[in-house]
């Protein structure tokens, strides 16, 4: 919990800077841009789609202007309040947690996109954030996660001048594919890819599209 609690800390405190830093950066990633076009094909019509770990809201604005039915949850009151202030109310965003996604019912979601939500969640955390996005997934839903690829784990101490405390965890692809499985899932797709020089962290990311039966 005192990890949790951590890292709720430190996204607060540099909330604006990420919001700034993040707010176009899907056009700099047509790769991303492209997984949520098709994610927002496969939910087109379905019902809401959920922007997870949403920060300041890019992913669910980019699912938005393109006509779905978007929404975000964060676990920092700050990022959320970012992301209400830099779009419209059409889309709502809440503060909630992927591991206890506390008031959400089972299958009010037509799709969920957690594009590098993980990235703070320790191996042991996964089987417990997946089961909830599992759960709270439509029957025939499909979930869109995206993370960095490897075995490597790093801290931060400092942030844009900010103190902050926080652990970032590479997930091998195959060890997120069979637990994605073990707790329900059909995975429908695997794609990877290599970073964009000068436009993000130099890590090799994986695409997971994944079904509820």
């Amino acid at each position: 919990m005192s990890d949790e609690l951590d890292a709720r800390a430190s996204y607060d405190r540099v909330a604006a800077e990420y919001a700034a830093h993040v707010r176009d950066e899907l056009a700099k990633k047509p790769f991303d841009a492209k997984m949520l076009d098709w994610l927002a094909e496969r939910a087109s019509g379905r019902g809401v789609v959920c922007d997870m770990g949403s920060g300041p809201g890019q992913v669910a604005r980019y699912l938005h202007d393109r006509g779905a039915r978007a929404c975000g949850i964060d676990f920092s009151p700050r990022m959320v309040a970012e992301a209400q202030a830099l779009h419209p109310p059409s889309i709502p965003f809440a503060v909630g947690n992927m591991l206890d996604l506390v008031g959400v019912a089972d299958g009010a979601y037509a799709g969920i996109v957690a594009f590098y939500a993980i990235v703070n969640l320790a191996p042991a955390s996964l089987p417990r954030a997946l089961s909830e996005m599992h759960r709270v997934l439509a029957a025939s839903g499909t979930l869109l996660l995206a993370f960095h690829v490897g075995e490597t784990v790093t801290h931060m101490d400092e942030w844009w001048q900010k103190k902050v405390s926080l652990d970032f965890y590479f997930h091998r692809t195959a060890d997120v594919r069979q637990l994605l499985e073990q707790v329900g899932f059909r995975v429908l797709e695997v794609i990877e890819r290599e970073p964009y020089p000068d436009v993000e962290y130099p890590s090799r990311r994986a695409y997971v599209f994944a079904q509820k039966p």
